[in-house]
Order: structure tokens, then sequence, then C-alpha cells
């Protein structure tokens, strides 16, 4: 520890912090567009895995078990949306890992070795978050809501289902990495503390 607070802290200027972040997100960018064209092959099979969850809730309250949708270009989308989330999930690992590098550089040497306990942690948390967004949560709440408006004919559309589903399923993948935050919050004041 105390090696770590005499060692000199690598020194960038905004400018240069302002270059770093621009290329990590240009390099996490075409990372997920790469995920989304690979997905989008299989589009027709993971929309089906998005729509298992509303198709069970429907056939439990014996109503009509397809999706509408209002215009004609909403089919479309709804394959470029789940694409485009799965290609998220399946390149969550790199852009996690750009991640890493845009922050490294203002940590010392000890804090370093967290490389490989955060990229294994930050990817599990983020895919387990999505996985229990799917399977638990995602299921409850269309149930309640189907449940609280029994009394009335549902007509769920494409658009509103994805718009949903994707909010659910990443933002559960983000909560699940508060722990990693937490982490690196309680890190840096540890930092702070021996330093002053």
């Amino acid at each position: 520890i105390a090696d770590s607070a005499k060692e000199p802290m690598q020194t960038m200027g905004f400018l240069d912090h302002l270059e770093e972040l621009r290329r990590r997100i240009v390099y996490s960018v075409i990372a997920v567009v790469v995920g989304f064209f690979a997905c989008l092959f299989k589009a027709s099979y993971l929309v089906g895995i998005m729509q298992l969850p509303i198709i069970e809730v429907l056939h439990k309250y014996g109503l009509p078990e397809k999706l509408v949708y209002l215009n004609p270009v909403d089919p479309f989308n709804l394959y470029l949306k789940v694409a485009a989330v799965a290609g998220l999930f399946v390149t969550s690992p790199f852009v996690l890992y750009q991640l890493w590098l845009f922050i490294a550089p203002g940590l010392y040497r000890n804090e370093k070795r967290y490389v490989m306990p955060f990229m294994a942690s930050s990817v599990g948390l983020f895919l387990a978050g999505g996985y229990f967004g799917y399977r638990i949560v995602y299921p409850q709440a269309l149930n309640f809501l189907i449940d609280f408006g029994k009394q009335f004919q549902p007509m769920i559309t494409i658009e509103e289902y994805t718009q949903l589903f994707v909010t659910i399923i990443i933002g559960m993948g983000a909560i699940f990495e508060m722990p990693i935050l937490v982490f690196f919050l309680a890190l840096d004041r540890k930092s702070t503390r021996l330093n002053s």
C-alpha cells in the first residue's frame, strides 16, 4: 500500500481523456454492430425466445397467443431490436473490457490487479441480470399486468412489447452491475484516504 501511495500516477490532460473516451466508445460501438449483424442471422430464433414469456401468460389466461402490429414496419423493427439487444449481450465482455481500459490509467499498480476479477464479475453480473430479468422479473411483470387488466381485451403490439422487454432486460443487466460500481467507489475512497 505504501508503494502504491508513492507510485507516480500517469497524467493525462482533459483533451487526452476525451480522446481516450472517444476511442473506447468507437471500439465498443463497432463491436456491438458486429454482434448485431451476427445475431441478425438468428433473429427469427431470438424473436421466438423473446415472445415465450408473453405467449405463456396469454395462454394461462386463455387469450389469443399472438402479438399485433399497427405499422407495417413493426415486425421488421422487432427483428432489428432483438438482434441489437442480443448483439449487446454477446459483445458485453469486449465492451466492458473497453470500459476497463478507459479507467485503468487512473488506478495504481496494486489496483490494476483487479482486471480479471472485474472482467469476470462484470460480465457475469450483466448476463445474470439479463437472465434474471428474462426468467423472473419479466414473466412476473407480464402476469401481474395481464391479470390486472383481465376485464379488458388486450391488444399487445409488437412495438410496446419490445420496448418493455428491452427496458427490463437491459435495465436488470445494468442494475446487477451496481456491486462493481460500489466496489470501485469504495476502492477510490480508500485510496484517497491513504494518500491524504
